[in-house]
């Protein structure tokens, strides 16, 4: 979804545009999603895209949604983050190129990683 930057500050809170749009972090423990259980689906917060599952979801204890997987191949975006002094991998929605947060190789089998989001880049949508 290409906007210009003014079109998303109409459409997103100054947080949620701090987070997605500035590749900002929402303060640990903090989010709103972090400790949803509910079965449902998580969806990006700017163009609604199924970025994530709650049966994926679990409490790596860092202070954000982490997800062991994306709901669909390729439906998140890798690139490199150096910023701050560390290096990191950064993920982005595919679609609309909202920040996500960030992926570590420290998370739970089948595959190893942690997909750690802010909560203000997402929706959550219950599902039966």
């Amino acid at each position: 979804m290409k906007l210009t930057e003014q079109q998303w500050r109409e459409r997103l809170s100054d947080e949620e545009f701090r987070v997605c749009r500035q590749k900002g972090t929402e303060y640990p423990g903090s989010g709103e999603l972090l400790h949803t259980t509910s079965k449902g689906r998580y969806c990006c917060k700017c163009c609604g895209a199924h970025l994530f599952d709650s049966d994926t979801k679990f409490d790596a204890g860092c202070g954000w949604p982490s997800f062991f997987a994306q709901a669909a191949a390729n439906n998140v975006v890798f690139q490199p983050d150096n910023s701050h002094g560390m290096e990191r991998t950064e993920i982005l929605c595919k679609h609309c190129d909202a920040h996500l947060g960030h992926v570590f190789e420290d998370g739970p089998a089948p595959t190893g990683q942690r997909f750690c989001v802010n909560s203000v880049s997402l929706t959550f949508e219950n599902t039966p």
